[in-house]
């Protein structure tokens, strides 16, 4: 399949690991900031035939979940639309991904409807908010911040989102009225009134759900796209992943700026004060957006053998939700779904998301008189549908086959989440701090017993964990009858700090009391430079392990003590230089 794999990586494997001299106006630089530099020049007319289709197919799944998803927002269906087409234009131009689609999601959607009180105006304001801390971000190439909320916390996250979001639309799905939105008081509400269901709108959402459960069977077993498939074909495996929608307003949006203050019946809402209503949200919303759209790009760059720049996309999703404001968007990322319908329809550039946003554009502008008599029965299939597969049951049976500890993030995000969703999240990534935290303090080590005591950290050594390996090498060699030596395997040791410095000068001296010796092996030369700067008493370092038996059992034809301090001496003069 042609595709535009080789000019999009030739513009990222110049990104992250350029050279540090390279001019930012260099084209190398500008193709970094701007990836359709890299595709456009080379663009085919087989490329538009494939994006053209892929776009059109995304647009026909786009356009009824954007609908969806303004009703799990909490508010009115157009703004789900308004919503839908921005990310396209801006992916187009500052995309490292050819398969990714930005715009409204599910989690997206629950968050907005948790922190901005399904009010129009806060959740405009937070899409602003969200995209000038995404867009800082990407300017400070902080993308690595992300990596420190482990996979364990985000599949908590996502797995307790589907199950508020699938069952917030069970009302919906069978004709109930006046259920409230918090998720415990909802589930209460929905079991003391099943009896009221409208057996209508229960047969009707049960059947869409059916379909579209048959569509997506369908889609699974289509053969892969080909270019010398008949677009035809390829369009009709497209209209797979098409849905059902709900009603909405007419026109398109006003280009405005963001409401920074809300004028109600009690008076006017100021900035200061929307800004503290909405809180943590603040934080939570661009965090899980960026996870949720890097999570997506990646997964899709490697399985499509392509590279993506973290740093850059959260250039393109911070800008999305800056310029998506002005048309009264709510806060986007990148869409699993409809990235998947992208990737499978056989999209060769991020040039398919102009056909996603015209047919966004179109439908606003001339067809949203025909979505008014969907029923809602209808749209909660739509988004029962959608929010399934976030809900994964093989995470818990592989956590608890491979590592069962990280269950235990895991479930506490899952749980916090049903209360409070930057609590769970909090919670969680706090869980796996202290088990990250916990894994540093205390080091597993490799103790080898023999006429010398082989000692051996089976990961790194800083400061939180000298005092632990103090402990096991006293209990070990200094406090048993008669002392005896030690060497300490360093093998696995890559940096030390000072702390560790100091600790292993006040072993070194423990040692000499006791009239025993205290030996290294293994030292990488960063850690060797820093101990040798020390000039730590009575240090001996050497190559291998049996050099280091063999002296420490002092016998024949070894060194004595000053010949391999000397020794030490001159790897040190030798080091310093370096």
């Amino acid at each position: 399949m042609p595709s535009s794999v080789t000019a999009l990586g030739q513009a990222r494997s110049s990104g992250p690991g350029m050279a540090p001299s390279a001019c930012c106006c260099s084209p190398a630089a500008l193709q970094r900031r701007l990836p359709i530099l890299a595709w456009l020049p080379s663009y085919s007319l087989q490329w538009l035939k494939m994006d053209f289709v892929a776009g059109l197919s995304v647009g026909l799944t786009a356009i009824p979940q954007a609908l969806a998803y303004a009703e799990v927002a909490g508010l009115p269906p157009q703004y789900g639309l308004y919503s839908a087409f921005m990310g396209c234009f801006v992916y187009f131009f500052l995309g490292t991904s050819r398969d990714v689609t930005l715009g409204p999601t599910a989690i997206m959607s629950l968050l907005v409807s948790f922190y901005t009180f399904h009010e129009p105006a806060y959740a405009v304001l937070l899409a602003f908010l969200s995209g000038c801390i995404q867009l800082a971000m990407g300017v400070l190439r902080l993308g690595f911040l992300l990596d420190f909320i482990s996979y364990p916390v985000i599949k908590g996250f996502t797995s307790a989102a589907a199950v508020t979001i699938g069952f917030g639309q069970i009302k919906n799905l069978l004709g109930l009225q006046n259920i409230p939105r918090p998720f415990f008081l909802q589930v209460y509400h929905t079991f003391l009134r099943i009896a009221e269901t409208r057996v209508g709108d229960a047969v009707l959402g049960l059947v869409c759900m059916l379909l579209l459960l048959v569509l997506k069977l369908m889609r699974d077993h289509v053969p892969p796209v080909h270019p010398e498939m008949p677009p035809g074909v390829r369009l009709s495996r497209g209209l797979v992943w098409a849905a059902t929608t709900g009603e909405t307003a007419e026109g398109l949006p006003p280009v405005r700026i963001p409401p920074f203050s809300v004028t109600t019946a009690n008076g006017t809402i100021s900035f200061t004060e929307m800004v503290q209503d909405m809180g943590a949200g603040l934080a939570v919303v661009p965090l899980m957006g960026l996870l949720e759209s890097i999570a997506v790009a990646k997964a899709f760059a490697s399985q499509n053998n392509y590279r993506i720049d973290a740093n850059q996309e959260l250039l393109a999703i911070g800008l999305t939700n800056m310029l998506g404001s002005l048309v009264s968007s709510y806060p986007v990322t990148g869409s699993f779904g409809r990235t998947a319908v992208n990737a499978q329809s056989g999209v060769c550039t991020p040039a398919g998301g102009l056909v996603t946003g015209v047919l966004v554009l179109l439908s606003l502008d001339y067809l949203t008189s025909l979505f008014y008599y969907i029923p809602k029965s209808a749209l909660a299939a739509v988004i029962i549908m959608a929010v399934a597969p976030l809900f994964d049951t093989k995470i818990f049976r592989t956590l608890w086959r491979v590592k069962r500890l990280d269950l235990l993030p895991l479930c506490v995000t899952f749980l916090l989440c049903f209360w409070e969703v930057q609590y769970g999240i909090l919670a969680g990534a706090l869980v796996s701090l202290l088990m990250l935290l916990h894994s540093a303090a205390r080091p597993e080590t490799k103790v080898s017993e023999g006429p010398v005591l082989v000692l051996q950290p089976a990961s790194g050594l800083s400061f939180p964990a000298m005092e632990a390996l103090r402990e096991e090498i006293l209990s070990r060699a200094l406090e048993v009858s008669p002392p005896r030596c030690l060497v300490l395997e360093c093998t696995h040791v890559c940096s030390i700090d000072y702390t560790v410095v100091l600790g292993l000068g006040e072993l070194l001296q423990d040692f000499q009391k006791q009239g025993v010796a205290l030996a290294f092996v293994g030292l990488q030369v960063p850690v060797l430079r820093v101990l040798l700067s020390a000039d730590l008493k009575g240090f001996q370092y050497f190559s291998t392990l049996e050099e280091a038996e063999k002296h420490l059992r002092q016998e024949p034809g070894t060194q004595p003590y000053n010949i391999r301090e000397d020794s030490i001496l001159d790897q040190k003069v030798a080091l310093l230089k370096a």
